[in-house]
């Protein structure tokens, strides 16, 4: 087998990427074999979670992903569980069936781990993409600690520019869902920021990627403080936008609140002052490593990780951004957010005020 970085491997391209797909290797394939087996080992199966969660799936990665695989000559197969578990194994086994040269699998509640094994029992690579899961030989996703850390720096800055005292501050934690091995990342990152400058969860409701559930869970937990709160490290904007219903119902306004996703909700909620920061996760940077790394196993080729998960997988990390209300502007010139999406009526002011404009 042939060995190559990650960056190397995001270099091919076009013509390099089909030169690169004539190596041989053991697990690999070229994707214009016409011998037996051929169209399996030049085939990638993706399996996207839902589409609840957040609109990202759907919307950006299932296109780049498709765009980036295709470009380089491979046939793709992307599907979606759409939340359910069951419809998860019952698309692996599908896509098994017709064959596949590497699986990236985006995890919902455990159901990659079982298709992981039934892959690596036919010997098919598999990559475990931006959530990990047990049985996954690479993980590509973002420095989800670091994310975290970025979360609880927002939580910070927050209540500094409300004036409020960390260590006295009353701060709710509102974490992911725990089946998420992300969440746990996202946790840790943030609880270490956070609890060094002196802050103690007030309560912490269980973990969900679930806007409605996070908006009940998180008033229930007002309610227990007797309507008294100055922060929420929230893991996602999707749940975030629940915690801020909650603040608008009960006229609680300067509250310190996290994010992460850069979705249209979150960006004008920063815009509008209900939410402090999100961290700003380029889709794209994600799919390009993603696709990198298959298109390297798919040519019999191994990647080598910039870090590794405690089990031993290799971690291929890419870089979060955080953004504040004066760098929305960039995520909607990325093309991430829609500029009419995000500057509606309501918000046409914030957008003015910070620059974010039409591309």
């Amino acid at each position: 087998m042939k060995k190559s970085s990650i960056l190397a491997a995001a270099a091919l391209t076009g013509a390099a990427a089909m030169l690169l797909a004539g190596c041989s290797g053991s697990s690999g394939g070229t994707p214009t074999d016409d011998g037996d087996g051929g169209g399996e080992a030049g085939r990638a199966c993706v399996i996207l979670p839902d589409a609840a969660s957040s609109p990202r799936w759907e919307n950006f990665d299932r296109k780049y992903l498709q765009e980036g695989l295709e470009g380089a000559g491979f046939e793709v197969d992307i599907q979606n569980a759409q939340g359910d578990v069951n419809k998860y194994s019952t698309i692996a086994d599908q896509q098994l069936t017709q064959g596949c040269g590497v699986m990236l699998l985006v995890d919902y509640q455990g159901a990659a781990e079982a298709v992981a094994a039934k892959a690596k029992a036919e010997g098919i690579p598999v990559i475990a993409y931006d959530r990990p899961f047990s049985g996954a030989d690479y993980y590509v996703s973002f420095d989800n600690t670091e994310v975290g850390r970025m979360e609880g720096q927002t939580v910070l800055d927050g209540l500094a520019a409300a004036g409020k005292d960390p260590a006295s501050a009353v701060v709710v934690y509102m974490g992911g869902d725990p089946t998420d091995g992300n969440a746990a990342m996202f946790h840790d990152g943030a609880v270490e920021v956070m609890e060094a400058a002196g802050i103690t969860a007030a309560a912490e409701p269980p973990g969900v990627w679930d806007q409605a559930k996070s908006q009940t869970n998180f008033e229930q937990a007002l309610t227990g403080l007797g309507g008294k709160v100055d922060g929420v490290w929230v893991a996602n904007d999707t749940n975030a936008a629940g915690v801020i219903k909650v603040l608008q119902d009960n006229g609680l306004e300067g509250v310190a609140v996290s994010g992460q996703d850069a979705n249209v909700a979150g960006l004008q909620n920063i815009l509008l002052g209900w939410q402090t920061a999100t961290v700003y996760k380029p889709v794209k940077d994600e799919a390009d490593a993603a696709v990198a790394t298959a298109i390297s196993l798919l040519n019999g080729e191994t990647v080598e990780g910039d870090a590794e998960l405690e089990d031993g997988t290799p971690y291929i990390q890419v870089t979060p951004i955080l953004v504040g209300p004066d760098k929305v502007k960039d995520v909607v010139a990325a093309g991430d957010a829609a500029y009419d999406d995000v500057c509606t009526p309501d918000v046409m002011a914030a957008c003015e005020e910070f620059g974010v404009v039409a591309p």
